[in-house]
């Protein structure tokens, strides 16, 4: 087994059989995408869910005056996934579309079905759940609590590769401000 293996990220060697990562490497296919791509789209039923290998994407919707809203990023061994689309078979309530070309894995729900037996995988699987109910959490509380000026701050932060490959047009939209109000903010903070 190759150990080298950008799943092996994902799912360590120390957690899992050799037999065990082997079945569930098999399970994914590798998927290159361009600039610009839906990998999952509004209003259909996500029947993957993806890790980022490299590259950046961001999940979106379209507001009630139409303007393009950007709810989340996506980077270097994220998962990517609607959790409620992929689960519950629903369609999906916003747009996920690359920033960048990349590269990543998928799996589809009868492929993940077939790995869910192995105790590691479901941990993965709900280890992840978690860490993305607390960021979402975070961020809405954050958009409604935090000054504009923080929120950006945090972002730096937490997350700088966003900063250096991200459009501002979205990184204003998913602080919740205009391009204007973060050109200002970005001006404050490099005096």
């Amino acid at each position: 087994m190759d150990k080298t293996h950008f799943l092996n990220s994902i799912f360590k060697t120390e957690n899992f059989s050799a037999e065990e990562l082997k079945l569930i490497i098999a399970q994914f296919e590798e998927v290159d995408f361009n600039k610009n791509e839906y990998l999952i789209e509004k209003g259909k039923v996500a029947n993957y869910y993806y890790f980022l290998e490299s590259g950046f994407l961001r999940s979106f919707t379209i507001d009630t005056e139409g303007n393009d809203i950007t709810t989340k990023f996506f980077s270097v061994n994220d998962i990517v996934i609607d959790w409620h689309s992929y689960f519950l078979k629903k369609p999906c309530k916003e747009s996920i579309k690359t920033i960048t070309e990349g590269k990543c894995w998928k799996i589809s729900f009868s492929n993940f079905m077939k790995l869910f037996n192995i105790e590691a995988f479901r941990e993965v699987g709900r280890t992840r759940l978690i860490k993305n109910y607390f960021e979402l959490k975070n961020h809405s509380i954050s958009v409604i609590a935090d000054q504009a000026k923080d929120r950006y701050l945090n972002l730096i932060k937490e997350k700088p590769s966003i900063i250096q490959n991200v459009p501002l047009k979205h990184i204003a939209t998913y602080l919740g401000i205009t391009d204007t109000s973060l050109s200002r903010i970005r001006k404050e903070i490099t005096l």
